[in-house]
């Protein structure tokens, strides 16, 4: 099975997982999270990790909880950079910090496809870490989330970037991409990172397994002929097999690649965190 790898760059770091959390550097603050897939022994002992971090998540729920400030005057929002964009950080109920480091893989990709003058759109954009790599590349990008507040955060780290023309749009990604193909717009990239389930913007309940199909389709027809679509899944309800199966409906085999997303720990540990979708029409 294929695999492909985020990479740690000089402010971020996966130190160690293992015994369901991870203990990972953004920056020079270290965090523990909890993460499902690290079902194996880490490679430094629980105590190593408390005299190293900075903060805790401890779940009180599966969805929520709170962070136990390990040592003092620790911020609790702070910059990191990934070459020359910046990112603000902070720490949220739902244990995440602003950004996804595994998705360093396909800021790669990116990189290495976009050129100056070309149309990206970026569905489900969340905090705008790919719509900054695409934007920084010369495209032009539309940037959609149903989060007013994941908005806000995008546009701060583009300030904070001092990049220009970021097209902000507050909606449902779905809705909002099956509008763009009615009115016949077309694009040279797509970037979808869905939740494995949620709420839309006026509340809708959203599971991906249910929308993953439609999900392909409409980027297939909102891309122009060499166009590239990015599409992550983190729900365990969707495999490798149903991305497989979602994406031959519109896609030739050849035009595909389906792997699964992988970071390594600096104690040589493996972490699993979600399958990937790319394809070129």
């Amino acid at each position: 099975m294929s695999r492909e790898y985020g990479l740690a760059w000089p402010d971020y770091e996966l130190l160690d997982a293992g015994d369901g959390k991870k203990l990972e550097r953004w920056g020079k603050v270290i965090t523990i999270r909890p993460d499902l897939h690290a079902s194996f022994k880490p490679g430094w002992t629980f105590a190593q990790w408390q005299d190293m971090a900075h903060w805790e998540f401890e779940e009180q729920s599966s969805t929520q909880g709170h962070w136990k400030n390990i040592k003092a005057q620790a911020p609790e929002q702070w910059v990191i950079s990934y070459g020359n964009l910046n990112f603000g950080l902070k720490l949220t109920k739902f244990k995440h910090v602003g950004l996804f480091p595994e998705q360093q893989a396909n800021w790669r990709f990116i990189k290495e496809r976009v050129r100056s003058g070309q149309k990206v759109l970026n569905l489900f954009a969340y905090t705008g870490a790919a719509s900054l790599v695409a934007r920084d590349s010369g495209a032009e990008v539309v940037h959609v989330d149903s989060v007013k507040q994941m908005i806000t955060w995008a546009n701060e780290n583009r300030e904070r970037t001092a990049l220009s023309d970021i097209k902000w749009v507050l909606e449902d990604a779905l809705k909002f991409a099956k509008r763009e193909l009615k009115r016949g717009n077309k694009y040279d990239g797509i970037i979808m990172d869905p939740p494995a389930w949620g709420l839309g913007a006026k509340g809708e309940k959203w599971k991906l397994e249910n929308h993953l199909s439609a999900l392909i389709e409409v980027a297939h027809g909102l891309m122009k002929p060499g166009a590239f679509l990015i599409l992550n899944t983190y729900s365990p309800k969707v495999e490798l097999a149903d991305l497989a199966e979602s994406a031959e409906l519109y896609f030739s085999a050849h035009q595909v690649e389906i792997k699964q997303l992988w970071m390594r720990t600096k104690t040589a540990k493996e972490l699993f965190y979600g399958n990937l979708l790319r394809a070129i029409k």
